[in-house]
């Protein structure tokens, strides 16, 4: 897998990750379905994609070279953004009219 692909799926699962505890009632999309999810589970699954998401790019980097080590900064950077690719899932679940 070249360089421009690694980053393009990357970005593609972190999309994903960030916005599936907004759509589905089932905890990591697999689980039991429940009525409502508290907020409680919704912050252990987006905190459980960004793991994922954050694994998965350290291993392709691994893989096309050398992995670069990063600072504090790169993890706080991570988080926002992670935060903000799962901002059109928020939208749809608590700011969206229900009809």
């Amino acid at each position: 897998m070249g360089q421009q692909a690694a980053v393009w799926l990357v970005l593609l699962v972190a999309v994903l990750a960030a916005n599936a505890p907004y759509v589905s009632e089932r905890f990591l999309l697999i689980g039991p379905k429940r009525v409502s999810k508290s907020t409680a589970w919704r912050l252990v699954e987006i905190a459980l994609g960004a793991t994922f998401t954050l694994v998965l790019g350290f291993v392709l980097e691994d893989r096309i070279g050398q992995r670069h080590g990063q600072g504090w900064e790169f993890y706080v950077a991570w988080v926002c953004m992670f935060l903000t690719l799962g901002f059109p899932g928020f939208v749809w679940r608590y700011l969206r009219r229900h009809h």
